[in-house]
């Protein structure tokens, strides 16, 4: 089939990518001219896709990249993977109006869109579905097909690929739906159909949600624990033993990525429009997570008195500043808001990050040494890359906090 895709991002390429090595012709709309110039090179800037197989499918002639909207005239599929972000702390549906329009106008009697955009439950319908009829002046399943399938893309991990990872999909009609489970059964293993379009959407959001409240429970946890005197760490690694009833979550300076500082709060923001309500869990979490880098300082503060030293002036060494590890994403790291937090109140902070090429405003490394180590007040793992050596860290630093749980035990290394 022709397919294409609108938004060529950490979710849409890798999209793209399955379904051309799968005998689908793709388009990749991406509308930000920069960027389809370098995909139109062979030159990726998502990580979880090599430059070379994205110059393999263009080879193929399976795949071209364009920023021109009347290349998407011919599709048998669309799918709309474009970001949702916040504004003023609401939900910003401005990127997937704008796909929606732009698709709207060249959608064909037969033809079907799919969202795959994290979004409250409705958007689909009430937002996304209007706008494809105005534009193409067809009736949304009679004369075409709508569907919304969530995206479950995890940036940099091996195992759970776009492929092997179970797929929800739905649409706004049985047709619809079988059409939409159809091509995605081309392109992964396994499909899960839901009963309807506003319950893909909530399942996409509480999934985010349920962990977004599960770390802040961990968070709170640590900090009571830290005040107690009691190793939560230790506390943790033996709850964790139940083989039932129990999933393991573990302290840090805060959550990241596109997924878990921003999704709940659609929900919540929803509930709280819609209903009237509030949805005190996801809001008392948000409290929680967005305070941690504070905390953080705190801890930090408090240990450098300890040895007579005042945060400002102080050489920290901070270790990573992605918000997961293993991968450059910067998308609302909590450790960027730790070292941005030092930074303001006078500390030395010299960041170390082997997937990044700088950070403006901060003294920057790739790498660390015995040397680097040694020579700072105290060494902040904020990040816990696969290229560091912890050991190392434990043995030659005069003062260690640890966010996350990497550096092994020792006399001068605290884990939050």
């Amino acid at each position: 089939m022709n397919i294409t895709v609108l938004g060529q991002g950490y979710v849409g390429l890798p999209l793209a990518m399955r379904a051309a090595e799968t005998g689908h012709q793709v388009t990749g709309y991406e509308p930000d001219y920069a960027r389809c110039a370098q995909l139109t090179s062979g030159d990726s800037y998502v990580e979880d896709i090599p430059s070379a197989r994205l110059r393999e499918a263009i080879a193929a002639d399976t795949y071209r990249a364009t920023d021109d909207p009347r290349d998407l005239k011919g599709f048998d599929i669309a799918v709309i993977t474009v970001p949702t972000p916040l504004t003023n702390r609401a939900p910003d549906l401005t990127c997937v109006r704008d796909a929606a329009r732009t698709v709207s106008y060249y959608i064909e009697p037969g033809s079907t869109v799919v969202l795959e955009s994290t979004t409250y439950p409705g958007t689909t319908r009430d937002v996304v579905i209007p706008l494809l009829e105005e534009g193409s002046g067809l009736t949304a399943g009679r004369d075409f097909h709508v569907g919304f399938s969530p995206e479950r893309i995890d940036p940099g991990n091996a195992t759970w690929r776009f492929e092997n990872t179970p797929k929800v999909v739905s649409g706004l009609t049985p047709a619809c739906l079988e059409r939409v489970k159809a091509f995605y059964d081309s392109l992964v293993d396994t499909t899960v159909p839901a009963s309807g379009l506003e319950e893909a959407e909530l399942a996409k959001v509480f999934e985010n949600t349920f962990r977004h409240v599960n770390i802040a429970l961990v968070n709170e946890l640590g900090k009571l624990g830290h005040l107690l005197g009691v190793d939560v760490g230790d506390a943790l690694d033996c709850a964790a033993t139940k083989p039932f009833g129990f999933m393991r979550f573990t302290p840090g300076p805060g959550v990241g990525g596109h997924c878990l500082p921003i999704d709940p709060v659609y929900l919540s923001h929803h509930v709280r429009q819609q209903l009237g309500e509030t949805f005190r869990f996801v809001e008392l979490a948000q409290e929680v997570n967005e305070r941690q880098p504070a905390y953080v300082v705190e801890r930090l503060q408090s240990a450098l008195n300890r040895f007579g030293k005042c945060l400002k002036g102080a050489r920290i060494l901070a270790l990573g500043l992605t918000y997961k590890p293993g991968t450059a994403d910067m998308r609302e790291s909590p450790a960027r808001s730790v070292v941005e937090l030092l930074t303001a109140q006078g500390a030395d902070c010299t960041v170390v990050d082997p997937h990044l090429t700088s950070h403006p405003g901060t003294p920057y490394l790739t790498a660390f040494t015995e040397r680097d180590l040694a020579g700072a007040d105290a060494v902040l793992v904020l990040t816990d890359h696969p290229e560091f050596d912890f050991e190392k860290v434990r043995d030659h630093a005069a003062y260690v906090l640890d966010t996350r749980r990497a550096v092994p035990a020792g006399a001068h290394v605290e884990h939050l």
